[in-house]
């Protein structure tokens, strides 16, 4: 009886132990843990799905699209609902097109009701993978960013990120207005993990449609010149700018080598990057138009002044001579103009003195942004006046010793395309069909200066001019070449087999309706302006006035 009594009482002790126990262990996770546990309890039964807003379309000036959103699918996870974890990453892994120890490690984190797999997961993908109806896989309906036209301007338009961030070009530029809002759905599940409600929070908002001054047949034909360029030559780079000088419309924007916009990744950083807005470059003869038309508007010389030039000139330490041999000749300011003469131009620069000719290298626009509506824009690298050296104004007033990016040298000549008006060019055309309003320009110029500078530069591609060979039968136009040594960091000179060929150039040339600017970086085989990028503007330029339907002038 003793020992029954015993057992009895033995049970009962380990019976009020176990009660005692769960009571503490209840009072501790009620107490002590019950914040976490709360918190751990809400993520397993509601989860919070940010559902970006669909990104506005961008279209050229005619309604091309170059930038869409399209539909697609976000494969997310509530990883404790996945039983096994192994086998549903093996099956995920080649469709997601992850390994599936990336996959198994989402899965395997404690505590985490929500994970995403995969981002904007293209539609057929998705469907596949929703095929496998794998417990605790979801999907949830997103929108991805596409460039319909692949290589085309993709340079410009630049990328988007998955979280529908611009990362870079026009996206980045004008992510705010592109990007609209992003909304927000709460999803609510029961004890099973079954989904018994689904509401939208907070309704996403679409982006803003901006349509663009870019012409899709222009820019398509630039870029293919630059790529003909590119097989020539085979330069480090090249870079076309086009636009309209009455209003710095920009037409067109290429760059070489071409990116494929839908796969930005597999092209090396130099190829990404625009330069018409990043790179700087030191510009040789094409700024001797804007030298001469400093001159002529402080009356220091007039288009028949004339000068006695010999075949060289010394200016302190420095001896420059011309890039052919001549002996001494007298060439008046247009035929040194027309000739690219350095001795002849060094001489104007003399005439209008450094302080005057920096007033004028400023007044133009250079050693500062030019405003267009493009992110990473450089200023360039002008020396400042009172760091001039005695031979400065040797090297200056031919393009040398000061570097300058394509879209200020396409400003610059616009200024003296449209009458003497500089204004920033721009891309934007409008934001959801509201006009952008063109950019106020400054005068910089005289109309009177503006034309002779104009008539001179007609010279260019005359008879006896540096780029006789770039004419268009029917067309008069105006331009200048320019060729210029690299500076060598190694030795604080200049490269004697690195060089910049370029060419500025519009038409017609008494009422210039199309603006065209050239840049090659390092060509190979033949490196002047006149024969590596001359021909380049002659091909984008004779294609583009019957385009535009500007009559034969």
């Amino acid at each position: 009886m003793r020992l029954i009594e015993r057992r009895i009482g033995l049970l009962f002790l380990l019976f009020f132990s176990g009660l005692f126990l769960a009571g503490a262990k209840a009072a501790w996770l009620g107490v002590v843990r019950a914040d976490g546990l709360g918190r751990a309890a809400s993520t397993q039964q509601t989860a919070r799905v940010v559902v970006p807003g669909v990104r506005g379309t961008v279209t050229d000036r005619n309604g091309v699209e170059l930038a869409i959103s399209e539909p697609a699918t976000s494969v997310v996870a509530t990883p404790y609902l996945v039983r096994d974890k192994v086998r549903a990453a093996e099956r995920l892994a080649p469709i997601l097109d992850r390994r599936a120890s990336e996959l198994l490690r989402v899965l395997s984190e404690r505590g985490s009701g929500f994970a995403y797999l995969a981002r904007q997961l293209p539609a057929a993908r998705a469907e596949q993978a929703e095929r496998l109806g794998l417990e605790g896989i979801e999907f949830v309906p997103e929108a991805r960013r596409s460039y319909p036209r692949d290589w085309l301007a993709s340079q410009l338009l630049g990328t988007v990120g998955t979280d529908n961030v611009g990362l870079a070009g026009l996206e980045y530029a004008h992510d705010r207005v592109l990007r609209g809002r992003a909304g927000e759905r709460r999803l609510t599940k029961d004890a099973r993990g079954l989904p018994i409600d689904l509401r939208e929070t907070r309704r996403s908002r679409r982006g803003a449609d901006v349509s663009l001054t870019i012409d899709t047949q222009i820019q398509d034909r630039t870029e293919d010149v630059l790529q003909q360029v590119g097989q020539a030559f085979r330069p480090r780079g090249a870079t076309a700018v086009v636009m309209d000088p009455r209003n710095g419309e920009l037409l067109a924007l290429a760059n070489w080598p071409r990116v494929d916009a839908n796969d930005v990744s597999a092209a090396p950083p130099y190829a990404r990057q625009n330069r018409a807005t990043g790179a700087a470059y030191e510009p040789g003869s094409t700024f001797k138009a804007l030298t001469v038309a400093g001159a002529l508007q402080d009356d220091r010389v007039t288009p028949e002044t004339s000068f006695t030039l010999p075949p060289q000139i010394r200016v302190a330490d420095r001896v420059i001579g011309e890039s052919h041999q001549r002996g001494t000749e007298t060439l008046n300011t247009a035929n040194i103009l027309a000739q690219s003469s350095n001795v002849g131009a060094i001489r104007i620069g003399q005439r209008l003195g450094k302080r005057r000719f920096d007033h004028w290298v400023r007044a133009f626009g250079f050693g500062q942004r030019t405003g267009v509506d493009l992110p990473g824009e450089e200023g360039g690298i002008v020396p400042k006046v009172q760091d001039y050296s005695d031979s400065s104004i040797g090297n200056l007033p031919i393009g040398q010793g000061l570097a300058v990016t394509p879209m200020q040298m396409a400003a610059a000549y616009s200024a003296i395309a449209n009458g003497g008006v500089l204004r920033a060019p721009h891309v934007i055309r409008s934001v959801d069909g509201k006009r952008s309003p063109a950019p106020q320009g400054r005068r910089v110029i005289s109309a009177r200066t503006a034309t002779a500078v104009r008539i001179m530069l007609e010279g260019v591609l005359g008879p006896g001019g540096t780029a006789s060979e770039a004419s268009i039968p029917g067309y008069t136009l105006a331009g200048k070449t320019g060729t210029a040594n690299k500076p060598d960091p190694a030795t604080g000179g200049y490269s004697d087999s690195k060089y910049v060929a370029s060419f500025v150039g519009f038409a017609p040339a008494r009422r210039p309706r199309l603006l065209v600017s050239v840049m090659v970086d390092e060509p190979q085989g033949d490196i002047y302006g006149a024969t590596v990028a001359a021909p380049a503007f002659q091909r984008i330029t004779s294609f583009a006035l019957p385009y535009l339907r500007i009559p034969p002038k």
